[in-house]
């Protein structure tokens, strides 16, 4: 909501030729309102909005050729420096393993994230143990061994009955040393709200281990709630970072813009979904990008990296030029969106493609990727390397397999063709081909 706003705002503004300082102040007011709405910190947008209308007062902006680009950059570079404090990346100690201490209120992700960072770590050639030291809610050890045998992580673990989590947290850093792992991630136990127990136990925990990275884990879905938990998390425990939690969802996420420049700890990284792999990143200037609806091409490229095999993709390029693409190469590239985070996800990271990924939120429906997904996956291998194969029986056949209707396989077999077509024209007149697609 807040990026839909702040672009509506800009794009009047960047309609104008010249802009007079009663233009500004209407832009900055409607800014602040925003910023104000999305459960920003009164005092954040207060300064935000002064910082960026003393810059655009500045009379070489006014009497710029594009004075509306320039009062954009200047608003991107001032959201950037919100964001901004200390170091946002995660670096290991001199001293292995590095012990990386997580906590958090209950219901904001905790268990979920030591998840995460475990599989991140190993993206980067880390190894690394979790260690179940919530001891106060059962489920919490169960879930973490469950996500390690999913992931294929080491986790420690102890029966609460006559245990304590510094005692837990030791033994577990203890028993990462002896397999010379390089990281171990500490899951503590949270509560409904912050009181002198919770304090009192972490301060234990942070005692006995002496963690080299403590991150406190909040739900940005909590708006202000977020920030006055980080501020009394900092002044009790002492924080290195923060990750925001369930930044994918649909409430206010202002805490993302107050949360640094009230506390001052850095976010390391952003939840941006339920999966193992939903975990990011923090990079202040491609966070003010995406806020602002200039894509964010830098993580688009990471995520291609990740999802995208290089053999693979030299497979594909020689199936594009010689137009032999099949159902099975158009199967294995919705597959690859989806490692990517879905089709509407990607658009918006492209440049110039945020307000068209809105209008086209209909056709962008990951239900129809998914019936496509099931309506491949029903064919035989034969029916998937000649589709032209496919009549009536085996349309029939198809759809009751896969669970759709007849006229879901007949728009899968109509969208393969148009590829296909695509494909050969490619293949006869590239350079024609890619002047059109542009």
């Amino acid at each position: 909501n807040l990026s839909d706003r702040l672009t509506g705002i800009f794009n009047r503004l960047q309609g104008k030729g010249r802009l007079t300082e009663n233009d500004i102040d209407d832009a900055l007011g409607q800014v602040r309102r925003s910023l104000l709405e999305a459960d920003v910190n009164f005092r954040v947008a207060r300064d935000f909005v002064a910082a960026v209308k003393e810059r655009s007062l500045d009379s070489d902006v006014l009497e710029s050729l594009s004075p509306g680009q320039q009062v954009v950059k200047i608003v991107h570079e001032e959201l950037t420096g919100i964001l901004s404090a200390g170091d946002h990346r995660l670096t290991p100690s001199s001293q292995l393993p590095s012990v990386l201490m997580l906590v958090g209120l209950q219901g904001s992700g905790k268990t979920t994230t030591a998840a995460k960072l475990a599989l991140q770590l190993r993206r980067q050639s880390h190894s690394a143990l979790m260690v179940a030291a919530d001891l106060r809610r059962p489920a919490a050890i169960s879930q973490l061994q469950t996500l390690g045998k999913q992931l294929d992580v080491p986790v420690y673990s102890e029966d609460p009955a006559g245990a304590t989590p510094a005692s837990v947290a030791v033994a577990g850093v203890r028993r990462a040393t002896e397999l010379a792992l390089t990281w171990t991630i500490v899951d503590t136990g949270g509560r409904l709200h912050i009181d002198d127990d919770l304090m009192g136990e972490l301060e234990d925990v942070k005692n006995a281990i002496s963690p080299h990275q403590v991150l406190l884990v909040v739900d940005a879905m909590t708006g202000q709630d977020a920030v006055n938990a980080a501020e009394e998390f900092h002044r009790r425990i002492g924080l290195d970072g923060l990750i925001l939690s369930k930044m994918d969802g649909d409430a206010r996420g202002g805490a993302a813009l107050s949360i640094t420049r009230v506390t001052g700890v850095p976010i390391k990284f952003i939840g941006t979904g339920e999966r193992t792999d939903g975990l990011e990143a923090f990079h202040p200037d491609r966070m003010a990008s995406r806020i602002l609806a200039m894509g964010d091409v830098l993580t688009l490229i990471e995520r291609a990296q990740e999802a995208v095999d290089e053999q693979k993709a030299k497979e594909l390029e020689r199936k594009m030029r010689t137009a032999s693409f099949t159902l099975e190469d158009f199967l294995d590239q919705i597959q690859g969106v989806k490692k990517m985070g879905g089709l509407a996800s990607v658009m918006e990271m492209i440049p110039g493609m945020g307000q068209s990924t809105k209008k086209m939120k209909d056709q962008l429906d990951e239900s129809e990727l998914r019936k496509t997904e099931a309506v491949i996956r029903s064919m035989t291998m034969e029916e998937r390397e000649h589709p032209e194969i496919i009549k009536a029986s085996r349309r029939r056949r198809i759809a009751l397999g896969s669970g759709t209707n007849p006229s879901d396989v007949n728009r899968v077999l109509n969208q393969f063709k148009q590829t296909q077509r695509l494909m050969r024209q490619f293949s006869s007149n590239p350079k024609g081909l890619m002047r059109m697609l542009r």
